[in-house]
């Protein structure tokens, strides 16, 4: 399979405004989508707030300042008289949850990580093949508009020698109509042209910022290697975000599991009372018992296990998914580059023989103008025709290259 090079040439600088156009390379555009992307640099925020947060996921809970006035008599003989038993109390307590809990909020917060890393992969990923998918579109609707361009310079010049021969009676007047006609045609196709440009020049700056860009530089390769691109599947960023879910739900299970193990606490108190009678200190603990896990803790942990069982399923489906979807893409490369190559090697040299052929002919006065101009036309509507097989084909390959190996992002 052969590399396509392209360089812009200078004239692609007319396209866009001279104090706006921006020219950009294939591998720039691709850098510059995953630098100043705005879904990029969401999920870097998300990732940075995660880390945060796993700072403190195993950490005590904050403890507890009691206050109040105990054993106040509100009936007996002693309402009249409080002072023996009544008392301003003072505490402070802290809760100790298991080291279990302790470990699976740690645990939690790391899978937590796990998963936002995993999203700013694929944040990346989608980037990177969105900008090189508008890289390439606006790249040939630049190279389709010169085709245009030139097939118009080409009839207009011959525009003039019609009409000359209409005047002078050696064409009939209708042939000046059927030549208009085949003007208009090719300026349909460079209307249409404009607005691939224009769509493609939106959709990049959308990843890279860049208004008017131009596109410059090679065209990526369409040759691939199948064999490695179907080796890193595993690695996918799709496959990397269903087993980060994995990982979260995984870690819920030892969670729902440590509540299995009593957690503590323990409270120191001081109390005030009259002079006569002295003051008061206390220290209490407290321990919860779980007495009826089957009602209560064992039914959070058969749903932790399905949710994780479920998770692992997914990545399952996901894996296969990606594995019909990777075939399916091949399948689409191989026949976009199988009738690219059959247009170019075969379609065009028969247009441009034929368009010869008239302009001979013509030269020769064996030939009508219009069925030079028609020639002409045919071989430029052609040409864009080849342009867009050769585009499917560039976007199949990046589109298989960037897909399937990005796992080093």
């Amino acid at each position: 399979m052969k590399r396509i090079c392209w360089t812009a040439l200078p004239v692609l600088l007319a396209i866009a405004p001279a104090s706006h156009a921006q020219s950009v390379g294939y591998e720039e555009t691709l850098e510059a989508a995953i630098s100043g992307q705005p879904q990029v640099r969401t999920s870097e925020l998300r990732l940075d707030a995660r880390r945060e947060i796993a700072e403190a996921a195993d950490e005590l809970p904050d403890p507890q300042l009691r206050g109040g006035i105990r054993n106040l008599p509100v009936t007996g003989p002693d309402i009249l008289d409080p002072t023996m038993m009544t008392m301003v109390e003072i505490g402070i307590e802290q809760d100790f949850p298991n080291l279990a809990e302790r470990r699976a909020r740690a645990g939690i917060a790391s899978a937590d990580i796990d998963f936002a890393s995993a999203q700013l992969a694929h944040a990346r990923h989608m980037a990177r093949l969105g900008a090189g998918r508008a890289w390439i579109s606006l790249a040939y609707a630049q190279r389709a508009d010169l085709v245009v361009g030139e097939a118009l310079d080409e009839i207009e010049r011959l525009v003039p020698l019609a009409r000359s021969s209409v005047a002078a009676g050696t064409a009939r007047p209708g042939e000046s109509l059927e030549i208009r006609r085949a003007v208009l045609e090719v300026e349909d196709a460079r209307t249409r042209v404009a607005a691939e440009r224009e769509a493609a020049q939106a959709r990049l700056a959308r990843f890279i910022g860049a208004e008017n860009a131009v596109a410059s530089g090679e065209i990526p390769p369409v040759d691939i290697q199948a064999e490695r691109l179907r080796a890193t599947l595993e690695y996918n960023p799709e496959i990397i975000l269903a087993a980060a879910q994995v990982r979260q739900a995984e870690a819920a299970i030892d969670l729902a599991r440590s509540d299995l193990r009593p957690d503590f606490s323990v409270g120191v108190s001081y109390g005030v009372r009259e002079r006569q009678y002295g003051d008061l200190f206390s220290v209490m603990g407290t321990v919860t018992l779980p007495l009826f896990s089957k009602k209560r803790q064992e039914p959070r942990i058969a749903a932790a296990r399905s949710e994780a069982a479920a998770a692992r399923e997914a990545q399952l489906d996901e894996l296969r998914a990606l594995e019909a979807q990777f075939e399916a893409d091949l399948a689409a490369w191989r026949s976009a580059y199988r009738q690219w190559q059959r247009a170019t090697e075969e379609l065009l040299p028969l247009a441009e023989s034929r368009a010869e052929l008239e302009r001979a002919s013509f030269a020769a006065g064996r030939a009508e103008l219009l069925d030079v101009i028609e020639a002409i036309k045919a071989l430029a509507l052609l040409r864009i025709d080849i342009l867009e097989r050769e585009e499917a084909t560039v976007e199949a390959a990046a589109n298989l290259r960037l897909t399937y190996r990005e796992h080093h992002l």
